[in-house]
């Protein structure tokens, strides 16, 4: 397998990691489960072969997220994202002139695929989930195998005992059972991935995300693959997928092992390796999942009345250049403004939250509070707006902020854990011409700019 040195691209300052082998006609990016590093891949002999194998067929693309092996560190203060791993990986494709590739995701990896995915549907030609997930420790998932009570084990050992994890073997590798050089293989690829301060940082958004909102908006072709004897994630993970992504294909193969390369993977990459040969449709680019950001100025009718119209409009230039400076620093794109009231997008939100809270803060030095709020669901894009329940969700959730507060809805609370952003919940509450009862969250005034 002719393999590259680990090379590095930049994502906003950031070093990112990267591997390239293989020269087949499709790129296939590989996002591993867990927190295998790309320079412990190779070092392992059934992973070795794993790679092997899809790099003769393809050129296959592995990365380190940001906070993992060789890519720049983290801090518990500054946590990770879901939607910055996603820049790492749309970042490592451009790096390398890939403009559409397959993505093989294991595991918790799905979190990043599904996410790319939906957002990029340009960018991702084919989608295959192994072993995947579409949330570890969130309900229903949480009772469906042991990952989530042995994860909770590993998060009380990163303090003291970081690496050791011969207790989750049997569980997630047992056929590698007794094996001693497996087991100093994961501890080392471990210990050599994450330090225990950055272990500390970046496991809820390793493991605890949820991206079950997400699997509707994906329109790539996919091929979830399950082993059926995998205690560790059992079957009714692919079987959510499966069910929830549309047109998905479900392949169950024989084997315990969670982890793909274990095993007898033969049947694995046989499937694989039909399914990118075969599988063949247009996707619709135009439709794509994006954060959606709503602002107003609360009592603008009564500021108005006050100022008088000249005055009125010097206010409105102010706050509107106070809304499009902070666009600008979170990478926001204006949409459409009327009035008093934003609509942007982003790619993110995590980065929408940031934003939002930066103008509630900067508008009070004009004497004025604004509202604001954060969704995230599937948009098209007609003759450049956006359009889609997704934004009537947004503005129906903008009615229900009070002054000086940023509200999200549930789908945004999922994707953004491990972010460091704090929820209080706000309960159920129906949308007006928004099909069912959605859980809303304002961001914690602890946790708020300003």
């Amino acid at each position: 397998m002719a393999t590259t040195a680990p090379r590095y691209t930049k994502v906003a300052g950031v070093h990112v990691a990267y591997k390239v082998a293989g020269s087949g006609s499709t790129d296939l990016l590989v996002i591993p489960d867990g927190l295998i590093p790309i320079e412990a891949m190779e070092t392992e002999p059934s992973f070795a072969r794993f790679l092997r194998r899809l790099s003769g067929s393809f050129r296959v693309i592995t990365y380190d997220r940001r906070g993992m092996g060789l890519s720049d560190p983290v801090t518990t203060s500054d946590p990770p994202t879901l939607e910055q791993w996603v820049e790492d990986a749309e970042a490592v494709l451009s790096e390398v002139g890939s403009d559409r590739a397959a993505i093989l995701a294991m595991a918790e990896g799905t979190f990043v695929a599904a996410l790319l995915a939906a957002m990029r549907p340009e960018r991702v030609s084919h989608l295959v989930l192994v072993n995947g997930t579409p949330g570890v420790t969130a309900e229903p998932f949480r009772h469906w195998g042991v990952a989530a009570n042995t994860l909770e084990l590993l998060d009380e050992t990163i303090e003291q005992q970081w690496g050791e994890v011969d207790f989750g073997i049997p569980l997630f590798a047992p056929s590698a059972v007794g094996d001693a050089s497996y087991r100093e293989w994961i501890k080392g690829a471990a210990q050599r991935s994450l330090s225990p301060a950055t272990a500390n940082a970046v496991f809820d958004v390793l493991f605890r995300s949820d991206v079950r909102d997400v699997l509707p908006s994906i329109r790539a072709p996919t091929l979830v693959i399950h082993r059926s004897g995998n205690r560790y994630l059992t079957s009714e993970h692919g079987k959510y997928l499966v069910e929830h992504i549309p047109g998905a294909i479900y392949r169950e193969v024989e084997g315990a092992d969670h982890v793909p390369y274990l095993g007898d993977h033969g049947p694995i990459l046989d499937a694989v390796e039909d399914f990118l040969a075969g599988s063949r449709r247009i996707v619709d680019t135009d439709r794509f999942l994006t954060t959606v950001l709503f602002t107003d100025i609360v009592g603008s009718t009564e500021h108005a009345a006050r100022l008088g119209d000249h005055g009125w409009r010097l206010l409105l230039d102010d706050h509107n250049a106070i809304v499009r400076r902070a666009l600008a620093d979170y990478g926001g794109r204006e949409i459409d403004t009327a009035g008093d009231g934003f609509l942007a997008t982003f790619d993110g939100p995590a980065r929408a939250i940031h934003c939002a809270r930066a103008v509630c803060a900067a508008v009070r030095g004009l004497g004025i509070e604004i509202r604001a709020a954060v969704h995230t669901g599937e948009c098209e894009r007609v003759e450049g707006k956006i359009m889609g329940i997704a934004v009537h969700t947004g503005a129906r959730l903008a009615s229900l902020a009070g002054s000086g507060e940023v509200v999200a809805s549930h789908t945004v609370k999922d994707l953004v854990a491990g972010s460091g952003i704090a929820f209080d919940d706000r309960g159920l509450h129906e949308l007006r011409g928004v099909p069912g009862e959605w859980r809303i969250y304002a961001v914690a005034e602890s946790d708020f700019v300003g």
